[in-house]
């Protein structure tokens, strides 16, 4: 079940062991403060890397650079310059892929076969962003007052961005952020999450070689506490876009008040994964495996509420559990390793609160709800693969969200039945339904309060359908069209002619 890693991060090109600096107004700088942290390999416990931690007069100075850049030079760059300067960019992304998805790997431990498969999701959303930044436009309307009155309506950039992203996806969460922003005209100060901020820095060096005018992306590492918090308050930011906790999102709402910033936060979750004894269970007992083993269960809409028909929950429970018993754990650097650590020792701590809280509450482990310590796991942050069985609705691993690879198995007699339980959470950001009953399925996609239905599959992505939450998940759409209006207000021209 463990692997160990397979080479050294001394061998990778960014870790040239020099502090990484803040990226702003186009050029590379120590934080106000000069002080510093360090980013941590989580599947060994090596120090990767010293980084500048930015705080608010850092963050100060890139919003200044922002706006400069945004009422200067980039206010005036057309829609075709804008998406050549993206293509470009999404050019540079795919030359530099291995080094980036290593990187990936390296700052938050996610298996480099997960982190290469996202190479394709991270040139694609950046070539759609690329082309939607000449398709934008207003409509003419025709209106009903008396005369020759015209009227119609532009589109136009909201302004300077404060984004914010979370540590388990750097990548992807990076270009969500700064794609869309550029192909609108934003400028963007983008905050890494601490522990993660390798790949976003490296995503800077990449987009000044693509032609990314100075302050148009400027990146802010630092803590939640001082950077994040500044940002989000800022007075001179229009909009933030965040990824994250629900806790984080409300603090965030709180400080938005200020100056009425635009926001869209894509928050937790806590989403069902529903299989009926009709479906395809070969293809199931996977599909719900990894809807929650993926990524070692950090990702936000992973459905750690698996919800089994009755007549085949023992069987089918027993099957999922065998399935991540044989998954292999280990250091993210080996080719054949599907789990990696938890990126944190904060994170591995919550994670490994929760295996006992679930214990104390009655839940059975059918396997893992250990940490595993073999071998070259000693040093780094690994849980094996949990399965709960018993679990009841009202307990807290099937209510708070875990962010671990730990799933709570519950078991329900029909569709209404399920259904209410399904909602039956603050939640609503993903979902899924295994059935091979068309009926089933559509009644379940319609009524589930979740803003994605994935149904005989799970965590299908793509960038031009929308991706967000209802409910405490948040609100604001990422992907498709709905994600570039996020990014532009719309303005009222009306002209009488007679």
């Amino acid at each position: 079940m463990t692997a160990p890693g397979s080479r050294q991060h001394a061998q990778h090109p960014f870790l040239d062991g020099k502090t990484k600096r803040l990226l702003i107004d186009g050029k590379w700088l120590e934080a106000a403060s000069g002080k510093t942290f360090d980013s941590i390999n989580p599947a060994t416990g090596e120090v990767l890397a010293q980084v500048a931690e930015g705080d608010a007069e850092d963050i100060d100075r890139a919003v200044e650079a922002a706006r400069r850049a945004f009422e200067g030079p980039w206010g005036k760059v057309k829609p075709f310059e804008r998406q050549a300067i993206l293509l470009r960019f999404a050019d540079l992304v795919e030359q530099h892929a291995d080094e980036i998805t290593e990187l990936d790997t390296l700052d938050m431990g996610a298996p480099v076969q997960r982190t290469r498969g996202m190479k394709r999701r991270a040139i694609g959303l950046l070539r759609y962003y690329a082309g939607m930044a000449t398709a934008l436009h207003g409509e003419t309307i025709e209106n009903s007052l008396p005369g020759e009155v015209f009227s119609y309506t532009l589109k136009e950039p909201v302004g300077v961005v404060g984004a914010i992203i979370p540590w388990n996806a750097p990548l992807s969460s990076s270009l969500w952020k700064i794609g869309p922003a550029l192909a609108t005209g934003c400028t963007v100060i983008l905050k890494p999450a601490e522990e993660a901020p390798l790949t976003p820095l490296l995503l800077g060096q990449l987009a000044l070689e693509a032609g990314v005018p100075p302050g148009v992306l400027n990146v802010v590492p630092g803590f939640g506490e001082t950077a994040g918090a500044a940002l989000a308050r800022h007075m001179g930011v229009d909009k933030i876009a965040f990824t994250g906790s629900h806790v984080t999102g409300q603090k965030i709402v709180q400080a938005s008040a200020g100056n009425l910033k635009r926001l869209s936060l894509e928050l937790g979750g806590k989403s069902p994964d529903i299989v009926f004894a009709d479906a395809d269970l070969d293809a199931a007992v996977p599909g719900a495996g990894m809807a929650t083993f993926l990524n070692s269960g950090q990702i936000c809409s992973a459905g750690t509420r698996l919800f089994v028909e009755r007549r085949i929950y023992d069987e089918f429970v027993g099957r999922v559990a065998d399935f991540g018993r044989n998954l292999r754990v280990g250091n993210g650097l080996d080719p054949d390793v599907t789990i990696g650590p938890l990126v944190s020792r904060e994170q591995f701590d919550r994670v490994s609160s929760y295996l006992a809280i679930g214990r104390q509450e009655g839940a059975r482990p059918v396997t893992g709800g250990e940490r595993l310590t073999d071998g070259d796991l000693a040093n780094g942050y690994f849980v094996a693969p949990t399965v709960f069985a018993d679990v009841r609705d009202d307990m807290r691993i099937a209510q708070e969200e875990i962010f671990g690879p730990v799933i709570s198995a519950i078991p329900f007699t029909d569709i209404d039945e399920v259904l209410s339980r399904a909602n039956n959470t603050m939640f609503g950001l993903g979902s899924g339904v295994w059935t091979r009953d068309v009926s089933k399925a559509h009644r379940l996609a319609k009524g589930i309060r979740a803003g994605s239905v994935w149904i005989n599959c799970y965590q299908a992505m793509d960038p031009a359908v929308p991706f967000g939450g209802y409910k405490m998940s948040g609100y604001g759409r990422e992907s498709g069209i709905q994600h570039l209006e996020e990014y532009l207000n719309v303005k009222a021209v009306w002209i009488k002619t007679d």
